[in-house]
């Protein structure tokens, strides 16, 4: 029996600590892989749309597009 591929996470964050961490915790992990990152909304919004990730991990307080902004649009 196979197991099921990870998940593809994007981090987002306009804090490249942040981001490094996030992805030095996720990679810790079997189930999730993190095939991208974007420092603010409309970053998360591009690399939605070229990545196609299962997830995305936002933060909510960004410039140029905050991460409600940037959901909505995800979403919509």
């Amino acid at each position: 029996m196979s197991l099921p591929p990870p998940l593809r996470v994007l981090v987002v964050d306009d804090s490249a600590t942040v981001r490094a961490v996030l992805r030095r915790i996720l990679g810790r992990s079997d189930d999730l892989t993190v095939i991208a990152e974007a420092a603010d909304g409309a970053e998360a919004i591009e690399a939605v749309l070229r990545h196609q990730p299962d997830v995305v991990l936002m933060d909510v307080e960004m410039p140029v597009l905050d991460g409600f902004a940037a959901t909505e649009r995800i979403m919509a």
